[in-house]
């Protein structure tokens, strides 16, 4: 039916990091370019759905360039999720080498680090499941391209050929990048998701990566 599935990877095919983790690790990257007592709220605004706007003015505050900082939170955060994989705190989805059946060309676009996605990969030993897998590079414009922008989308579909494909995520904006890149999507309804009211609609609502055997045959 397809001829390609792409899949979100945190929350999809692996647990997520605890918020507590990450919001460590952005107090990490001010402790580490020498910003002994960042004021918590521009701590708080460096965890998630970060803008080149924020960075840009939190760095004027601490006399701090985009760059170097960005580039540093990036490396802190890929460091905090290693640590919480080597802990047995962020593990891959027992269902996941339900993939193995399915005969579509598969691969990855995550908005968290491309480093941390080649770690997850090489950790958990499924690398040889996809044939194209992306993530953010550790740089300030990348965070204009993460979704809902379809940008690393279009980047897999291409590597793939696909025409057609379908993006199986677990958050909004994996949907909205899914309908920007002209593509289906679908919603899995992971643990942390399964009360989850969604202001837009997925192609298809699953509970389990099982369920793409129904849907891609």
């Amino acid at each position: 039916m397809y001829d390609a599935i792409v899949f979100d990877n945190d929350g999809v095919l692996v647990g997520r990091t605890h918020y507590d983790v990450l919001h460590e690790a952005a107090w990490d990257a001010f402790d580490a370019l020498s910003v002994a007592d960042p004021d918590p709220e521009h701590v708080e605004s460096m965890v998630v759905g970060v803008s080149p706007r924020q960075v840009e003015e939190v760095c004027d505050t601490y006399d701090l360039t985009p760059r170097e900082f960005w580039a540093m939170r990036d490396r802190t955060a890929f460091e905090a999720q290693r640590r919480e994989v080597h802990a047995g705190n962020k593990r891959l989805y027992d269902d996941v080498d339900v993939l193995r059946d399915l005969a579509a060309p598969l691969g990855i676009v995550s908005s968290n680090q491309h480093e941390t996605v080649e770690f997850l990969l090489d950790h958990f030993g499924v690398a040889d499941l996809f044939d194209t897998a992306y993530g953010r590079e550790p740089t300030v414009e990348s965070l204009e391209l993460k979704k809902p922008n379809s940008h690393y989308i279009d980047r897999a579909l291409a590597d793939l050929d696909a025409d057609t494909a379908l993006f199986v995520g677990d958050n909004e904006s994996d949907i909205e990048a899914a309908d920007n890149a002209g593509i289906d999507s679908a919603f899995i309804r992971r643990p942390h998701r399964e009360d989850w009211d969604l202001s837009v609609t997925p192609t298809y609502d699953i509970d389990a990566l099982a369920d793409l055997r129904s849907i891609c045959y």
